[in-house]
């Protein structure tokens, strides 16, 4: 029996408007999120140069965040063409992201208020992320595996 790759790929056509509009949605949020991401690093950065203090951890974070950015946008791209696997990724990390962000900015004393704030400006793009991929479109797009 032939592998026809139905583990991989969505069984509904994703081809629908409401599909692809959906997956359009998440793109600009996945955007937004880098977008802010940057935004953060590129005050870390003139906060650094006009002679204030920046910690490693806001240098790591925010290259971190940048970083991450793309990736969510590469596998959201494969999930809206049929890949499952990149589908319950973007999923997973577009729900765990934003509380881990909330999370570690509550931390007292990690982080100075206004990084704390620039960072959490970010988590809101994920989570429409995450409400997008739990949204009737995209259920019936990939049902749940079993």
């Amino acid at each position: 029996m032939a592998n026809t790759g139905l583990s991989t790929t969505a069984t509904a056509p994703l081809g629908e408007a409401r599909t692809q509009d959906a997956f359009a949605t998440m793109n600009k949020c996945v955007t937004l999120f880098g977008v802010v991401g940057v935004i953060v690093l590129g005050v870390v950065a003139v906060t650094t140069f006009a002679g204030q203090e920046a910690s490693a951890f806001m240098w790591i974070r925010g290259v971190i965040m940048v970083a991450v950015a793309p990736l969510i946008h590469r596998m959201t791209v494969r999930a809206s063409q049929g890949s499952y696997k990149d589908f319950d990724r973007v999923r997973t990390l577009s729900a765990t992201l934003p509380i881990a962000i909330v999370a570690v900015d509550l931390i007292p004393g990690l982080c100075p208020a206004w990084y704390a704030v620039l960072q959490g400006l970010s988590a809101p793009a994920l989570g429409g992320v995450a409400l997008i991929t739990r949204g009737s479109s995209l259920r019936a797009a990939f049902p749940a595996r079993r």
